[in-house]
């Protein structure tokens, strides 16, 4: 979970900005999931299994991209 950064921006490898509120923990699985908003259009929040949020860029899906990480912390001036 040191991984994440509560209350940080990150950028999606697509190009688009998120708001990271908070890791929530599933009741049954113990399973982690990241909070998260985006800052666009509707702003709609979402929950993603941390693994996959923290996870690296698949490179047979999408191997003309720069970004390493599936979501990069960003100071937004990047």
């Amino acid at each position: 979970m040191s991984d994440i950064v509560k209350g940080g921006l990150y950028r999606h490898f697509k190009g688009m900005y998120y708001y990271v509120l908070d890791v929530a923990t599933h009741s049954e699985t113990g399973e982690k999931f990241v909070v998260y908003q985006k800052l666009y259009d509707d702003r709609d929040m979402y929950i993603r299994p941390l693994e996959m949020f923290i996870s690296d860029v698949d490179r047979e899906k999408y191997p003309d991209v720069e970004q390493k990480e599936r979501f990069k912390l960003t100071s937004g001036r990047d």
